[in-house]
């Protein structure tokens, strides 16, 4: 596990981007909104301690232990990615504009269509109705398909979100479990 990245190196990472955990074919491909700074200083995705992501992957089967942000190019091997709607990291996700949100949207788009990942699972709800123009979106599966790739909308994991209980936030990410597993084992995830 990494250090805990300083306040100037947190800072230092304003603006700085997080390369995609990314591969053909996955069968879950997770969109964030943007990195935050944490996450930016370590170059790692979800890395802030206290976001619900990494706990609730576990708790939903995606993954057999919890993983810890370092360990996230091990999503690969169980047919799980990451990437983000804006790449550019910020302090907070409203520091984002719906301009960059909607360009965000259509490079999302393109990605998904190069890659053809089963699932695009977005985190975020308000980042997803802007990116895509959807006003009306709501947690769970979405009418609306990228090529072949189905989609599902889950709650932003942020701790910030305490709307979503760390219990509620996993039984979400298990319904699209249940929809996504090709199997019972997350090994058997991954459909090469």
């Amino acid at each position: 596990m990494p250090a805990k990245p300083t306040k100037a190196e947190q800072a230092a990472a304003h603006g700085t981007t997080i390369p995609d955990v990314l591969a053909p074919n996955l069968n879950v491909l997770f969109c964030g909104i943007n990195p935050g700074l944490y996450s930016g200083a370590l170059g790692l995705h979800f890395a802030r301690p206290g976001n619900r992501f990494w706990p609730a992957l576990h708790a939903s089967g995606f993954t057999s232990r919890l993983l810890d942000p370092s360990e996230q190019d091990e999503l690969l091997d169980l047919g799980l990615g990451i990437t983000n709607v804006v790449a550019r990291t910020t302090a907070r996700a409203d520091e984002l504009t719906d301009d960059e949100l909607r360009e965000g949207g259509q490079i999302l788009t393109k990605k998904v269509e190069k890659y053809r990942p089963r699932w695009l699972a977005v985190v975020g709800i308000t980042a997803y109705r802007v990116a895509f123009g959807d006003r009306r979106a709501a947690v769970g599966p979405q009418d609306r398909t990228i090529g072949t790739t189905k989609v599902w909308l889950l709650p932003n994991p942020s701790g910030l979100n305490a709307h979503w209980t760390p219990k509620t936030l996993a039984e979400e990410f298990g319904r699209l479990r249940a929809r996504a597993v090709i199997g019972d084992s997350p090994e058997q995830l991954n459909p090469q």
